[in-house]
Formats: C-alpha cells, structure tokens, sequence
C-alpha cells in the first residue's frame, strides 16, 4: 500500500514544525545567572524615571522621566540627553550644568525610581505591558500575566531585548532573567 504523497507531506511538514525552535537555543549567560541583576550598570531608556536630589536646592530636586526621544527635562538647564547613559553618568552631567553659571558648588545625586515597563505575549491568560521589578523570571513575568494557557510551551521561551532587531531562544528555567523593556514571547506547543 502507498501513502499518498499529499498526506506524506503533510505529516513531514507538522515533524519539522515540532522540532524546529527557530534556530539555535540559548542555555547560559547572563539571563541565567542566580544573582540579582547589576544594576550599576543598567543604562537608561525611554520610559525610566529618576528622582534627582540637589542638596541644598528643593525646589531643583524630584522625579523626572526619560522621554521617548530619550532626554530628560531638569530645571534650569533644561533638556539633557538621558538615553543609553548610566544614571551616574547623568547625575555627573547635570551637575556640571548647574555648576555652569546656576549653582556654586552643586552637589547632585540621582536614583532610578521606575524602570522601563516589560512586554509579554504570546501563550499567557493576559498579555500586555507590566511594570519591571528588580529580579524579576521569566516565571514572574507569566505570573504577572496571570500564568501559562493550556496551549503553551513550557520548556522555551523567546526573549527580545529592548533595542534589539531579533528575539533570542532561551530553555525555560526558574532562574532565567527579564530585563526592563524586554519583550517575552511564549511560544505554542503542538501535541
């Protein structure tokens, strides 16, 4: 007996589709480690916020956000390019600006208050934007989510890392790490 070409096709074509994960898997690296995420050196993006203090100076000192052009309005000096710059960095620069003819001897200190949001969608009960939390797994994100669906595939999951071109495969694991503006993705499984 002969198996008809069209079914034999298609049965190739479902094999192929279960055992490709879109190229290769990521099984270590940064996003596994069980440490807490260095945060000295997070640059900041679109989205972030800072509290500024300025001793001594009040009515300068608050909250400001990073825009989606990626600067930053402070008092007096006005708009500062705040994006891909460490909040020290940024810190350091405004108070050089206001030691330019504002303030004598400024002493400015910054802190990141709220980090840029996460993106999860794919196979979750809710997917959408959420708010990024210090530590935070890819399990947490699901969580936060509201869990898995019944459809989903547990063992992997797509990660695009905010400013990237392409989302990456990483095997699913308690300790596997979301950055702020990342963009998780979880994949369908078929059987």
């Amino acid at each position: 007996m002969r198996f008809p070409a069209v079914l034999w096709m298609a049965l190739c074509m479902l094999l192929s589709a279960c055992a490709s994960h879109h190229g290769i898997v990521i099984e270590s690296g940064d996003r596994y480690s069980t440490q807490a995420a260095e945060i000295g050196d997070y640059r900041l993006g679109a989205g972030d916020k800072v509290r500024m203090t300025v001793f001594n100076e009040p009515t300068l000192s608050g909250e400001f956000a990073v825009t989606s052009d990626g600067t930053v309005s402070l008092p007096l000096i006005g708009d500062l390019p705040a994006a891909g710059k460490r909040v020290t960095e940024l810190a350091s620069q405004a108070q050089q600006m206001f030691a330019g003819g504002y303030l004598r001897e400024p002493r400015v200190s910054m802190e990141i208050t709220t980090y840029r949001p996460f993106f999860i969608l794919g196979e979750v009960k809710s997917p959408g934007q959420y708010p990024y939390a210090t530590g935070m797994t890819v399990l947490n994100a699901v969580a936060t989510a509201q869990g898995f669906t019944p459809r989903a595939e547990k063992s992997l999951v797509y990660i695009r890392r905010a400013g990237a071109a392409e989302e990456e495969a990483y095997r699913l694991t308690p300790e596997i790490r979301v950055f702020p503006g990342d963009t998780i993705r979880l994949g369908e499984r078929y059987f």
